[in-house]
């Protein structure tokens, strides 16, 4: 069957919509579509890709409007009897065709307080953990860096707060940080004033289109909201602190 994709064509500036046919069958995934068309009629068509196995985070993009791992899009859950459309992730600038500057998530890792663990337990220098604390952090450990959380809120997507909100992969991040049973740095200022956690109004879109299933929105930032509410805005701590200083 011959179906038509409509890919973005362009460098940093302006770029334009133009569609490809090409022959797909059965198991086909959006990645082999695109290879398939840079062996046929497009050799300058640009993507990034490494493993095709779901688990590089490399071949993120925007498919029929929704962010998406190209290699695990597979062609028979998409309507391919109409064009079916390929984008850059919107919320990065882009570089060439498919491919963005993705580059600002890097930077916004470095300024993230590091682990600080506290003292060993034991002469031995080992410590004494339960296993239901190192369960809760395992899940975050999932995240393979697709940033298609990142793409997809809307903060960052429409509203480009990128100077403000660190984003839903990153909130991700601090969560494994901030809930590891051996760390004992504080973050919960940061999150409020430089990292823009108030930002986020809780919509799950970022919980949606995640690859590892991770559940973002339920274990990660809403449990990171309550603790900046526990320490900065909780009447009664407030009013310890004022008889304290006196």
């Amino acid at each position: 069957m011959e179906a038509t994709f409509t890919i973005r064509r362009g460098g940093r500036e302006g770029g334009e919509m133009v569609d490809y046919q090409t022959q797909v069958t059965e198991g086909m995934v959006v990645l082999d579509a695109v290879h398939q068309i840079q062996a046929e009629t497009a050799p300058d068509l640009a993507c990034r890709w490494n493993c095709k196995a779901g688990k590089c985070g490399s071949c993120s993009a925007e498919i029929n409007g929704k962010p998406k791992l190209m290699c695990m899009t597979r062609l028979d859950t998409i309507d391919i009897t109409q064009p079916v459309t390929i984008e850059p992730m919107r919320a990065f600038p882009a570089v060439k065709d498919l491919i963005t500057d993705v580059s600002w998530n890097y930077e916004v890792k470095k300024r993230i307080k590091r682990f600080k663990p506290r003292p060993p337990d034991a002469d031995d220098g080992t410590w004494r953990m339960q296993q239901s604390d190192v369960d809760r952090v395992q899940e975050f450990r999932k995240c393979i860096e697709c940033y298609l959380c990142q793409d997809v809120c809307h903060v960052l997507r429409d509203h480009n707060k990128h100077e403000e909100f660190i984003g839903p992969r990153f909130l991700v991040y601090t969560a494994a940080l901030e809930m590891h049973p051996l760390d004992t740095e504080n973050r919960t200022e940061d999150l409020k004033d430089l990292q823009g956690i108030g930002y986020c109004n809780i919509t799950k879109c970022c919980t949606k289109v995640c690859p590892e299933h991770i559940t973002i929105t339920d274990n990660a930032i809403i449990p990171l909201k309550e603790r900046v509410v526990d320490e900065h805005y909780d009447p009664l701590k407030k009013l310890v602190k004022l008889f304290r200083r006196k």
